[in-house]
This record gives C-alpha cells, structure tokens and sequence, in this order.
C-alpha cells in the first residue's frame, strides 16, 4: 500500500479539530479552529452547519498541507456533537431559529433545552422503545426536538426535507449521500436495533404524533443505516476541493464525538472483546459522558440504553452522564474574583 494516511475531524461544541494519522497511527500534525454559539434566549442553543463545514474545510487543508500528494489520504473519519440538523431538498439551511428566523441557524444543539414539554409528553406515554433510554427519553435528544419543530415551526416543518444528527450532516456533505450512522441514530433517534432485527417502530413516532416521518420509507431520518467506521462513500468533486483533499478519498460512517473517545478509551490495550467489558470510559469535555460496555443488554432506570453495535460491534453500550460539567468549570473560572489574574 506504500505511504498512507488517514484524517480524523472531531466537530466539539466550541470548536472543529483535525489531525493526520500516519498508518502506524502516530498523529502527525493537528488544528483546532472554534465555532461560534448562538443563545437568543434561555435553554436555546443553535449553530450555524455552513460554519461549521467551513471550519472543518479549513483544518483539514492545514493538517494536509505538507502531503505532496492528496491520493496518499486513503480516508477520512468525522466524530461530533449529537445536534440535530434540518435542511431542504437541495441540502440548503432552513432556520430553526423561532426569534428571527435566520436560515443559517439550521441546528439545534445536543445541549438545547426548548422541547422540555415535548420530553414530558412522550415520557408520559411509556411506550416500549422508551426502555431502551433508561425509561425516559431526554429532552437533549431528536425526538422531542422533531415534535417541538412541528408544533411551534410550520415553516420549518414544511420545508424541511431531512433531519440529520451533525455527525451524518458532515458525511452528507463529503460524500452527497445521505446514509445514516447506526451510533446516532440508536442512541438519540430511538432507532431499534436488538441484534435480531433493527428498524424505526412506527408505533412510537404514529403516538407521539410525529407519523408523517415515515413516508417515503422513512427517508427524511434515514432509510440506509450503517454501522460506524464502515465505507459510506468516496468525496464528492465539490467537497474534496473544499477540503483539499482527492475524490479517492473514502470517508466512513461517523460516531458521535462522545462514542469516539469511548471507543477509544474501552478498546485502549485491548486483545480482544472480553477485555472491553467492565472498562469505564469518562469522555470529558462541554459535559461528561460515562459509557461501558457488556456482551448482554442491562437495563438500568435512568441510564441510557442499552444500544446494540452503536458503539462497538457486537457489544451493548449503556451511557450516563453531566451536560454542564466544562461548561461549568469555565463559568466558575471566568466569574471568580481572581480569574483575571490568573487568566493573564
């Protein structure tokens, strides 16, 4: 195969990072460039996807620089937070901003707290998908913020042609196509998948009154499903010239960011799968993620899951965790007295 490398991008809260990865797996030159966060008002957080993409077009051009040849990159893998992504037929942004209406504000963010009610009314339902998040759904994840959308944006729930997770968002737009990643959509879509069969249960979606979903084979939340890591297409002419890089290029399915340090930090010095199991991984950021895995389901009230292959294959993954953990720490740090003196 000869000289080779690899580029992983990593889309955080408050900022994009790449890196090249040699073939040994050394990492070999990295960039970090921050996003920026929109707050009109309490409890919402909205970014910008075209911000973002950009972002991560002008990392991977950095971290590339020096490889004399594009062709050398075999591929390309994107991690990132699970915020929900809406755009029309042609991909275009469609606001979900309810203050102003701004189209470049098409995300509504893992941290976004507006669908509180909606969280609630499903919650109150108790239907059977709900034990596979610990008996209640979150109001951080896509359901509840789908049903927000529709009730309070009919424009936007009208215009709207597919809703991703921003991880599946950025493997759009390297590829064009539109798969989506098992790990997002297990873990924050309510997605089944038992290890038997795997499918969305029209059943929920009809009684939460999200049904219209399902048409054209469910296609506006995903209709191909793919497990992480494997090929979802080569880049496109457009995205490989935005990012620098050759249309051999293959990019694999991504992980939300979360899963990828758990991925890497349950699998670090392992041989094989029975040294996976009783590991817990603390993936530390904006909050704190607690996941492990195990070769059978354990339902446990209050912790999410447990969700089949999402994060490693074959084996079950159960997560918990802080939202406000970094988030907090900063706060603390920038309001104490003594934080200009130090922060100088």
């Amino acid at each position: 195969m000869g000289e080779c490398y690899y580029i992983g991008v990593d889309v955080g809260t408050g900022s994009v990072r790449a890196a090249l990865v040699a073939k040994n797996g050394a990492i070999l030159k990295t960039k970090t460039e921050a996003i920026s966060i929109h707050n009109p008002k309490p409890n919402f957080y909205e970014q910008d996807a075209e911000e973002i993409w950009q972002a991560v077009s002008h990392c991977v051009q950095d971290v590339t620089s020096d490889v004399d040849e594009k062709s050398k990159i075999h591929s390309i893998g994107f991690d990132a937070t699970c915020s929900l992504v809406v755009v029309d037929i042609n991909y275009n942004p469609v606001s979900v901003d309810i203050n102003t209406g701004e189209k470049r504000y098409n995300i509504i963010m893992w941290m976004d707290h507006r669908a509180k009610l909606e969280a609630d009314f499903i919650n109150a339902k108790g239907h059977k998908v709900l034990k596979y998040v610990g008996g209640r759904i979150s109001l951080e994840m896509q359901t509840p913020k789908l049903l927000w959308l529709k009730k309070n944006m009919k424009k936007t729930w009208g215009e709207a042609a597919y809703f991703l997770d921003l991880p599946d968002y950025l493997t759009m737009r390297a590829t064009g196509k539109l798969s989506r990643s098992l790990c997002s959509v297990v873990c924050k879509w309510t997605y089944i998948c038992d290890g038997a069969s795997q499918g969305w249960d029209y059943d929920y979606f009809s009684s939460i009154g999200l049904e219209d979903l399902s048409k054209d084979c469910w296609n506006k939340i995903g209709t191909e499903i793919l497990p992480p890591g494997s090929s979802c297409g080569n880049m496109t002419n457009e995205a490989a010239s935005a990012l620098g890089l050759s249309t051999k290029t293959v990019v694999a399915t991504s992980l939300i960011d979360a899963h990828a340090g758990g991925l890497a930090l349950v699998s670090a010095h392992a041989t094989c799968q029975k040294d996976l199991i009783g590991r817990l991984g603390l993936v530390c950021g904006t909050s704190t993620c607690h996941m492990c895995v195990s070769n059978d389901p354990v339902f446990v009230e209050g912790v999410w899951g447990p969700y089949f292959s999402a994060m490693v294959p074959g084996c079950w993954l159960n997560e918990g965790g802080l939202s406000a953990t970094g988030a907090l720490v900063d706060h603390i740090i920038k309001n104490h007295s003594a934080s200009k003196d130090y922060l100088e």
